[in-house]
């Protein structure tokens, strides 16, 4: 799925599906079905696949592509400057550009990290409901880094659950940065004694983000759904917040679905 975020903070979603893209927001409150076709192509390649790997690529493709690789997902592992990266041009592409550290509030305060060109994206994808950037850094490495620092004192995970039975309560996350900058401070120089003062720059004063979701009913109890397990899915679709369409009989993370041939009846 897709996302923006016009000036009022809805967040606005389309869902690509074979070469059509759907609006998804006005199919809140109304019954869809969504029909898997038995075929799951390999997003890289496009060969078809019986079974996907790291959301959505064939093994060989999860085995050599960068964005497939451990350190993408724990930046502070990162092996680029050792020369082994899988793909150095994809990683100057990707890897080797700003990125921000922020704190939002999805199940909770977390921190975690985004290309810059991915804000706000990134927290609609988490179902934030709040987000402030804190760092502005030069790599993704150094990104990671920084967040190591946080995660000794915060969470960098979302309860995915918790975040699906409704808004999180309110938090004030400028105190929560100042909190965490004082706490983090001497390891904050040190880092920018290693990379530079402009290669790990601290947002002191940044607005924070406010973020709404097109929900007209959050579920009590949050059941999971899957494609392999129910290929026909047809309910009232009640919300979509963050990676999931919320129906009246269960909710489903789509972006783990990605590459299956689904179709939609409205």
């Amino acid at each position: 799925m897709a996302v923006t975020l016009p000036a009022d903070s809805l967040a606005q979603y389309e869902m690509r599906i074979g070469s059509q893209t759907m609006p998804m927001n006005d199919l809140v409150g109304h019954t869809i079905s969504l029909n898997y076709l038995g075929e799951i192509e390999c997003l890289n390649c496009q060969r078809s696949i019986k079974k996907s790997y790291s959301g959505g690529f064939c093994f060989p493709c999860s085995q050599k592509l960068a964005q497939c690789d451990l350190c993408f997902m724990k930046p502070e592992l990162c092996h680029y400057e050792q020369g082994t990266c899988r793909e150095p041009e994809w990683g100057e592409a990707v890897c080797m550009q700003d990125h921000i550290v922020y704190l939002a509030n999805s199940s909770g305060l977390k921190v975690g990290i985004t290309r810059i060109n991915q804000v706000p994206t990134r927290w609609i994808d988490q179902g934030a409901t709040q987000a402030v950037p804190v760092f502005r850094v030069r790599t993704r490495y150094q990104s990671g880094l920084v967040e190591v620092l946080f995660k000794n004192h915060v969470s960098d995970r979302t309860d995915w659950r918790k975040m699906l039975k409704g808004e999180a309560p309110p938090l004030d996350l400028a105190a929560e940065r100042d909190r965490l900058l004082a706490e983090c401070a001497d390891e904050i120089k040190l880092l920018q004694q290693q990379f530079g003062d402009d290669s790990i720059h601290i947002l002191p004063a940044e607005p924070m983000l406010a973020i709404h979701y097109p929900v007209i009913e959050y579920p009590i109890k949050v059941s999971s759904l899957n494609f392999d397990k129910t290929p026909e899915i047809t309910g009232q679709l009640l919300g979509i917040k963050g990676q999931y369409l919320i129906f009246d009989k269960g909710v489903i993370n789509i972006r783990k679905f990605s590459g299956y041939q689904i179709e939609m009846v409205v």
